[in-house]
């Protein structure tokens, strides 16, 4: 079900950017009691990011209202890679690596739906089913000649690329458009899918797919973008940009995915929770409303533990929040083993190196990548930035010795109150 009340509900928790043609979309869902909408997800890589959640959360809501939602697999479309706003080209990966990334995300979406989602009007789907059938010369009459050179080229997204003389576009890139337009088509006439969502980003793609949806069966299709989740430095959550935050415990781990939502900024923890309140994965009772620092620190808590939950699971929850008491206990030589061991547990925990006992303490941050250079070392100790076992270290020779060895095998070395890791000491 759709209705003008449930869209003013996503607009308001702040899930809508955009949305094309609202009054039309609206009256024609008034004919359905439920629709069927898609977001695509292209596999460029072997896991989903934060970048993802929103969407995902954006088709959970939908589906509680009784909707069908499409999970949208981009095997064809990840081949070539979508051009929009990137300053250049991606690199291309081999069939088999594609394929295997297929695999990954499939199990990704599946996991994050049998914890979080219903099991029917529900579907995983993948484009490359329909693409690799498709004969070239059949898409070029068929597809081709449905889009305007002239119109493809006036995306800012394509004009910001061919004004740059050192970079420039293929025409595979430049071809991406129609393939994630038929996307659209093809949904839409198979499954009766009228709506397409996606980041802000993709607004000129899903206009694309709506003329071509238009101009194939006469059919009326509407698009809504969702506001992306951006780094602090204004750039998108991206699978090629440095510090992605990965959906995949394996490339980011549990504990620094908690991590990453407890250090959200002030303005990001208020439109968190909103939208975590709207789709049910955050308890309202549990929003402190008085500005206050220590009630923005408790709510950045319930949005990590929330998010936590719908990706990792109350089990991997439960163990990371175990591993935060720890890591800032200041007696940490009166904790057992087994409560020790949360610390290095395989993808959950925080990071091991394997460590020489030569080693002095300026050369182990370079190890650990605390710093990158023993000058940077030494001025970081010195300023008193760096903890053995949580007490401050300013000496920047200093070598290790048995007495900070926890269970005669690790040592807690620390830097600010942010960055943690385990040392482990070879024989």
């Amino acid at each position: 079900m759709i209705n003008k009340e449930i869209i003013n509900k996503f607009k308001n928790s702040g899930f809508i950017y955009k949305i094309t043609n609202k009054k039309k979309f609206l009256k024609i869902t008034k004919k359905y009691n439920s629709i069927s909408l898609y977001c695509g997800f292209d596999p460029t890589s072997d896991s989903l990011h934060v970048g993802h959640i929103l969407p995902i959360l954006f088709l959970k809501k939908m589906q509680e209202y009784g909707n069908k939602i499409i999970f949208l697999i981009g095997g064809s479309t990840s081949l070539i890679g979508d051009p929009s706003f990137k300053k250049k080209e991606r690199k291309l990966f081999s069939k088999k690596k594609n394929l295997k990334y297929q695999k990954k995300i499939k199990l990704q979406i599946s996991s994050i739906l049998k914890k979080n989602f219903f099991n029917k009007n529900v579907k995983i789907l993948n484009n490359y089913k329909w693409f690799s059938n498709i004969n070239i010369i059949d898409f070029l009459r068929n597809i081709g000649k449905n889009f305007s050179i002239n119109n493809m080229i006036n995306k800012s997204s394509v004009i910001d690329r061919i004004n740059r003389s050192d970079k420039g576009m293929s025409f595979s890139e430049f071809s991406y458009s129609l393939l994630q337009s038929y996307d659209f088509s093809y949904l839409n006439k198979k499954y009766n899918t009228i709506l397409q969502i996606g980041g802000s980003d993709q607004w000129g793609n899903i206009v694309s797919g709506i003329n071509l949806t238009k101009k194939l069966y006469k059919n009326k299709v509407f698009g809504i973008t969702i506001p992306l989740f951006v780094k602090k430095n204004g750039k998108k959550f991206g699978k090629s940009s440095k510090g992605s935050i990965w959906l995949d415990k394996k490339k980011t781990s549990v504990y620094d995915f908690y991590q990453f939502w407890l250090n959200i900024s002030d303005e990001e923890t208020n439109n968190f929770m909103k939208i975590f309140c709207f789709v049910g994965i955050l308890d309202k009772k549990k929003i402190k409303k008085k500005c206050s620092i220590k009630n923005i620190i408790e709510n950045r808590k319930n949005i990590a533990n929330s998010i936590t939950k719908f990706v990792h699971g109350k089990n991997f929850l439960k163990i990371v929040k175990k591993i935060s008491k720890i890591l800032f206990k200041k007696k940490i030589f009166f904790i057992n083993k087994n409560s020790f061991n949360f610390l290095t547990k395989k993808y959950v925990g925080i990071n091991k190196f394997y460590v020489n006992k030569n080693n002095n303490l300026s050369e182990i941050l370079l190890k650990t990548f605390f710093s990158k250079s023993l000058s940077k070392s030494k001025k970081i100790i010195l300023s008193g930035g760096i903890k053995i076992n949580n007490i401050v270290k300013k000496n920047y020779n200093y070598i290790f010795k048995s007495s900070d060895k926890i269970f005669s095998k690790y040592s807690l070395l620390s830097k600010g109150k942010k960055k943690f890791c385990i040392l482990c000491w070879k024989k």
